[in-house]
């Protein structure tokens, strides 16, 4: 794993979410990751993030005390740090001060947690850690995993929480494509594919577990990430992203920016920012 200097500028790279935009909708990634357009959170992006938060924090304590009522208790705490740090939470509820239900709603997903997995016998390797990979074609993958585990043997094991709703089947290989790019990133800079990667859905209490078939499959994968890098360079060049209409255009928050919905993009920026 390699981490990134804050003095110096940051190498244009694409992360699981980027590609997941470009695939979805070019022009939505053009507004986020070319435009920086800005995104306030959502109450449910705010609580995604406080989950994920005391999850991380949760594996400080000692073994017996990583239980419900425990987590539950870090709750509120986590949120007045959170919210202390960045203006943009504390904007979301009136006085910054999150309403109870709020509250109790993050709770709700962390008790989903405590169905799937009993965190007094887990040790995680890593939490939160970010990893950035350069392919031999030169393209850099950067990412954060949310939890990496090892077993004494050396087996990895990737984990990712999600607080939205598990997928239906047939959409279970768009939700591993981020979990299969963390498999990549770590064949490329430790030599070695994870034994298991695994889908945690809180809200749902479900879990998806994934055994990637060797190094063949990521490298496969890695074909069709080379694949996509080369689309988006050449729609970089020509400035062109065109909308790609879906039923979730209902939810995107840049309309007022899209064609389909009687918009028009920003002009193209003097300097683009680089894909986070």
């Amino acid at each position: 794993m390699t981490t990134t200097e804050h003095a110096e500028p940051r190498r244009v790279a694409l992360s699981p979410s980027r590609a997941a935009d470009f695939k979805t909708c070019p022009l939505l990634y053009r507004l986020r990751a070319i435009d920086r357009l800005p995104e306030l959170p959502t109450p449910e992006m705010a609580r995604g993030t406080l989950v994920h938060s005391v999850l991380e924090h949760l594996f400080d304590l000692p073994p017996a005390e990583r239980t419900p009522e425990r987590a539950a208790e870090m709750v509120a705490p986590e949120w007045s740090r959170m919210s202390g740090e960045a203006p943009d939470l504390a904007a979301l509820f009136d006085g910054g001060e999150a309403p109870a239900e709020w509250l109790a709603s993050a709770e709700e997903l962390l008790g989903g947690y405590f169905t799937l997995e009993d965190p007094t016998r887990l040790e995680p390797a890593e939490r939160e850690s970010m990893i950035e990979a350069e392919l031999p074609s030169g393209l850099l993958l950067r990412g954060f995993i949310d939890r990496l585990d090892a077993s004494p043997a050396g087996d990895l094991r990737v984990v990712d929480y999600k607080t939205g709703s598990a997928p239906r089947e047939a959409f279970e290989a768009k939700a591993l494509f981020q979990l299969k790019f963390y498999a990549l990133m770590l064949l490329r800079t430790r030599g070695v594919v994870p034994r298991a990667l695994r889908l945690l859905y809180l809200r749902d209490r479900a879990v998806c577990d994934y055994t990637p078939d060797g190094a063949e499959e990521l490298e496969r994968f890695e074909r069709n990430l080379e694949a996509l890098w080369r689309a988006i360079t050449t729609a970089t060049e020509n400035r062109d992203f065109r909308p790609q209409p879906s039923k979730l255009c209902g939810w995107c928050r840049h309309q007022a920016h899209c064609p389909e919905f009687g918009g028009t993009p920003p002009p193209w920026p003097e300097q683009p920012g680089p894909t986070p």
